[in-house]
């Protein structure tokens, strides 16, 4: 897989990508986690104007997965509750709205190695109903480190890797 810096032309099947892992999730049991249509255009827009968006393309699919990789801080992440940060003073990196096919497999680790070459302190957060999220967190060395809330006041579990 290769894994390369979205651009504004990849915006339409970024948002294909987004509405099948919405379908992931529904269909997973995850009702509400990315309602009401999110992610929008405009944050995924956002992502690539400040250079923290990717896709990753698939061999004879195309764009398979998206995910922006953005640095810190990350303002949802000044307060944890539950528990604390394995490391609160070094800079760190954040993944964020993950996406891919539903047929596709191997995105998060092809992902996730790209980061960890980029970054090795990772943060991420997850709706408590994304199991699958939360299955590959675990499987891939992430540490639950407590509860974060969004803006909107939505709770997010959240987990972080060091290397």
């Amino acid at each position: 897989m290769n894994v390369r810096p979205a651009t504004i032309s990849d915006v339409p099947a970024i948002m294909e990508v987004t509405a099948a892992a919405r379908g992931i999730m529904r269909a997973s049991g995850n009702m509400n986690q990315w309602i009401g249509g999110y992610p929008p255009r405009e944050r995924i827009e956002a992502d690539i104007a400040c250079g923290g968006g990717y896709v990753i393309e698939a061999p004879g699919v195309g764009i398979a997965g998206y995910f922006a990789f953005l640095t810190s801080p990350e303002p949802t992440y000044a307060t944890i509750y539950g528990g604390s940060w394995l490391d609160d003073i070094a800079p760190y990196h954040v993944i964020h709205r993950i996406a891919s096919l539903p047929d596709v497999h191997g995105i998060f680790a092809a992902m996730l190695s790209f980061c960890s070459l980029r970054e090795p302190n990772i943060r991420i957060d997850t709706h408590r109903d994304n199991l699958i999220m939360q299955h590959l967190l675990a499987a891939h060395g992430f540490t639950y480190c407590g509860i974060i809330y969004l803006e909107s006041g939505d709770e997010r579990l959240a987990y972080q890797r060091i290397l």
